[in-house]
């Protein structure tokens, strides 16, 4: 897909359809240009009730006219109601018109509509266009027709500063790259997204990109100690591997984020019930994520220094397994009584968060579909974030606000600790049931005590069931906008 970005006329774009705002009744200045071309009949549909007053709103109208074939109208709401939030949701819903439009060309004109950046609209809409445009189809023998759209024009206004919008393109389009990225990887199924395989597409990627990948197998990674690490990788039959990306694009210490990779988690010996096993694949989005922000900051050549850590394995049953009441020692030498064998993202992570210490990071975050307890506190819209550091926290939910990917920060109180206490251990690897997310965030946090450090749990939000069952992608759109808002600050 290939875009387009000046100064022009809606009239004058030369697509075949043409994306024109409205604003509750009000026609902004270029769907008034066009209206008047078409002899008022812009006009006549909305006043008739044809597009419905709510935001986000479409309605395609063929017109076989010389400025275009078809006209996309598109309902952002009365202008004193506008929000981000309506603004960004109401350009989503235009891409995925635009592509369903069976048109090559599409042109975006929103010049004198009120209230919306031209700059802030280029990155939400291209965005846009690369996710609702993601198909899942390379396992099917007979994959969707490719989407028709080939070229986007976005029409600006005079005002308008066009290196500002094309540099807003260019980090819309890699969001929604990094995106995409990591739900291809979080759609495949265990049997194909083996440890291996996730660390094959790091180091592709890095190839690609020009950036350090590092792959530990399992022997290296006993040699680093990391006993927590593989006492769940021992349950399965597919070896371990530890992933190492290193991302130099500037000065100072990196950022270190830290992705849980579990292939496919059964539960262990405290095996999962069998209905919706099969999303278990999805246990790995962490690490996917990870992945898909290298490559958003990669194709934005960010001047940032980032390290990633991903440890990847499955937990499965069997005779090597752990089993309730082992106690394992861990990295840092911390042993763990475990009480259910089910809580082993914790397990691999803590002594990934160890083995992250060596890069002497500025700030680490950790991000993980680790409790169910968080699905159960914050449904399936908002990731939970936990930090033992107020400016990092404060700086993540201002990235979570500006890119969309909706956060909540959980509190990490002293006294949540007690209930990870053990008879036999110096800690256990579950608190009961109160307070789950938290207790599973108190855990992690005995590992991060040498640095400042933030907790993503994204249990709930990292895919979806039912009819639109598969991978999001989040958080990649909150990480990289944390990224690039530290890149500016350097």
């Amino acid at each position: 897909m290939e875009f387009t970005i000046k100064p022009l006329s809606p009239c004058d774009t030369g697509a075949e359809c043409l994306v024109l705002p409205v604003a509750g009744e009000k026609l902004p200045a270029a769907t008034a240009e066009v209206d008047a071309a078409l002899g008022g009949l812009i006009g006549r549909l909305v006043a008739e009730g044809d597009l419905a007053a709510k935001a986000g709103s479409t309605l395609l109208v063929p017109v076989s006219a010389t400025l275009a074939k078809k006209i996309l109208l598109l309902q952002f709401g009365k202008e004193k109601e506008f929000k981000v939030k309506t603004v960004r949701d109401t350009l989503r819903a235009a891409a995925k018109a635009a592509l369903g439009a069976n048109a090559a060309s599409v042109a975006l004109c929103l010049d004198g509509l009120k209230k919306v950046d031209a700059e802030a609209a280029a990155g939400d809409f291209a965005q846009a266009l690369v996710t609702e445009g993601y198909r899942f189809d390379r396992l099917k023998k007979k994959p969707e027709p490719a989407c028709k759209l080939l070229h986007v024009t976005l029409a600006l206004g005079k005002k308008d500063d066009v290196a500002k919008v094309e540099a807003a393109l260019a980090k819309g389009l890699a969001v929604g790259h990094g995106v995409n990225f990591a739900r291809d990887l979080g759609n495949l199924p265990g049997n194909l997204c083996t440890p291996l395989h996730l660390a094959e597409a790091a180091e592709s990627m890095a190839r690609e990109f020009g950036f350090k990948c590092q792959v530990l197998d399992e022997q290296a990674i006993a040699s680093q100690g990391m006993t927590s690490f593989l006492s769940v990788a021992k349950g399965s039959d597919v070896p371990p591997r530890l992933i190492v990306l290193e991302y130099k694009g500037g000065k100072g210490k990196p950022v270190a984020l830290v992705g849980k990779g579990l292939t496919f988690d059964a539960g262990g010996i405290s095996l999962k019930p069998g209905e919706g096993m099969d999303e278990m694949k999805y246990d790995m989005c962490g690490g996917a994520a990870v992945l898909g922000t290298f490559r958003a900051i990669a194709e934005l050549g960010l001047p940032v220094n980032v390290v990633g850590v991903i440890p990847a394995c499955e937990n499965m049953p069997s005779g090597r397994a752990n089993k309730p009441g082992d106690v394992i020692a861990t990295m840092d030498g911390q042993t763990v009584e475990i009480l259910n064998t089910d809580a082993e993202g914790r397990l691999i992570l803590c002594d990934a968060l160890t083995y992250t210490a060596r890069f002497e990071p500025e700030v680490v975050v950790d991000l993980a579909t680790l409790t169910g307890a968080c699905v159960i506190a914050l449904g399936h819209v908002t990731n939970g974030l936990f930090a033992n550091d107020d400016e990092l926290a404060d700086e993540l939910l201002a990235a979570a606000d500006k890119s969309g990917d909706l956060t909540w920060r959980l509190p990490l109180f002293e006294e949540y600790q007690e209930q990870l206490k053990s008879n036999f251990a110096d800690m256990a690897n579950i608190g009961g049931r109160p307070a789950g997310a938290i207790t599973a965030a108190c855990f992690l946090s005995r590992f991060a005590e040498k640095y400042r450090w933030a907790h993503l749990d994204i249990a709930g939000t990292a895919w979806k069931s039912g009819a639109a069952k598969g991978a999001t992608g989040r958080p990649v759109p909150l990480l990289v906008e944390f990224l690039t808002k530290r890149a500016k600050k350097k």
